[in-house]
């Protein structure tokens, strides 16, 4: 479980590396748990992998230049778009890692400090559609009801009309 958390970690890294490279930190927000969103499309992913040994490979897909078509996606997944065709501002990959690894450095600090909590409550000051309707697909069922929390485990928390429901893994969708 413990690894699993390290998608919140990560995800407050990417977003306060885009702040730090565009100044702005209104037009970025976390889809959970893994995707950073700009001006409501997705600008980057993340991606966990468990490795022999217990070792946790972390993949980051950012668009800094350019981004996939929207073809290439879903047809309910959020548009694609890339830092430059959103807001501008040119970065090399070169100057944005170094605004990430700092980033991740002082949450990964945290985390191991403090746990999840100091976590889970800066990622949820960055949560896009907390307290709308949003869907939870599942590979057996989809769960639609209003987004009120992330629980201590990392948990999507949805209020439905019969009750409230923690959801560990699932796809989002506004």
């Amino acid at each position: 479980m413990q690894a699993a958390l390290r998608s919140f970690v990560t995800a407050l890294a990417v977003h306060d590396a885009f702040v730090a490279v565009t100044g702005r930190a209104e037009v970025f927000a976390l889809k959970w748990p893994n995707d950073v969103l700009l001006n409501g499309g997705k600008v980057a992913g993340i991606l966990l992998e468990g490795l022999p040994g217990g070792a946790l490979a972390i993949g980051i897909g950012i668009n800094l230049v350019h981004a996939p078509s929207a073809s290439e996606v879903e047809a309910r997944a959020l548009r694609p778009v890339s830092l430059l065709s959103e807001t501008g501002a040119e970065v090399s990959p070169e100057d944005y890692l170094t605004q990430l690894a700092a980033a991740f450095a002082r949450y990964e600090a945290s985390f191991m400090t403090f746990g999840f909590a100091p976590i889970r409550e800066a990622w949820l000051a960055r949560a896009a559609r907390l307290g709308d309707v949003i869907t939870a697909r599942t590979g057996q069922s989809e769960t639609t009801g209003t987004f009120v929390d992330v629980d201590g485990s990392g948990n999507l928390v949805l209020q439905t009309a019969r009750s409230r429901v923690a959801i560990p893994a699932a796809d989002v969708f506004f």
